[in-house]
């Protein structure tokens, strides 16, 4: 299969990474560009010493290039506030978008969860990478038995989070919980998102709350452990950090869940941890592999998929 040509917009940590993953991991895309606004940014530089051809003039600068022309797909690593402008501008040239910020204006997309209905979108928003860690494991358990409520916890460390990660930390909780409910298929959900400043620095960990109906708790835990499974396939270094936990609700212990009620039913814990590749960011910012990882498994699944 002939390479699809793709550009990175923004040259920051992630959209650094993903270029490192593009380069070195992928027989489908090849890397044509790398946009940005700081021409003495360190993604710049390498990419340049990469022999990409490289923009410090944002997106406007990248149009001018005969690079732009003979791009299909833009991968977007700026920030929520700026994505409209970017998006604005490549789907009017009818180019393919994935949207790596919260701005959330294309559909949300979970590679193996939903990618497959969303084959004829010109832009696809990744969430936020809690979104992308925990909502397979809310789809896994709703696909079994249907989640009412949803919570999840995503624990990064601090030093993995930058100026871009911090700015979008209002979009990321609002976002996220989002994902949960209309692609995870939670009921109604609720996210939060600690910056752990441990030293050495921790992991990415999520923990996963959901409470469904009542069914065999062995079902809930053959989908869970099959859809990390398939999640592994694109960021190997996810996984569950320890034994499920069920609690069962019945009518003489009824769980009461905010704005919904009292609940009878199942209440399963997941606890996860993503370990990032280390191709270019250090291993334990699992939080932002995870989103480039997704981001590079969503293009060439739509690659394929679209080729069939």
């Amino acid at each position: 299969m002939d390479k699809v040509n793709c550009a990175i917009i923004g040259s920051g940590n992630i959209g650094t990474d993903l270029m490192y993953k593009i380069i070195n991991t992928s027989s489908l895309l090849n890397l044509t560009g790398v946009i940005g606004i700081d021409p003495d940014s360190d993604g710049l530089a390498k990419a340049k010493s990469l022999g990409i051809q490289v923009s410090s003039k944002g997106i406007e600068g990248f149009t001018s290039m005969q690079e732009y022309q003979d791009t299909d797909i833009f991968f977007d690593a700026t920030s929520a506030s700026a994505h409209k402008h970017h998006h604005e501008t490549i789907t009017a040239d009818n180019k393919q978008m994935i949207d790596l910020t919260p701005a959330a204006i294309g559909p949300y997309c979970v590679p193996v969860v939903n990618l497959s209905e969303h084959l004829q979108e010109k832009n696809v928003n990744l969430v936020t990478c809690g979104g992308q860690a925990t909502i397979p494991m809310v789809a896994a358990v709703n696909q079994i038995s249907c989640v009412r409520y949803a919570e999840i916890v995503a624990s990064v460390s601090s030093r993995s989070a930058g100026p871009g990660t911090r700015a979008n930390i209002d979009e990321f909780t609002k976002t996220t919980a989002l994902g949960l409910e209309k692609v995870g298929g939670a009921k109604k959900a609720k996210a939060i998102i600690i910056l752990n400043p441990a030293e050495p620095p921790l992991l990415m960990r999520n923990t996963v709350f959901t409470l469904s109906d009542t069914i065999d708790t062995d079902k809930i835990k053959d989908s869970i452990q099959s859809m990390v499974k398939k999640v592994q396939e694109y960021v190997p270094g996810y996984r569950l950090k320890q034994d499920l936990q069920f609690e069962r609700y019945g009518s003489n212990n009824p769980c009461r869940i905010p704005g919904y009620g009292q609940f009878e039913g199942i209440k399963t814990s997941i606890f996860l941890e993503v370990e990032g590749a280390g191709h270019y960011l250090p291993t334990y910012a699992g939080n932002l592999d995870i989103m480039t990882s997704a981001a590079l498994g969503t293009a060439e699944e739509l690659i394929r998929l679209n080729k069939q």
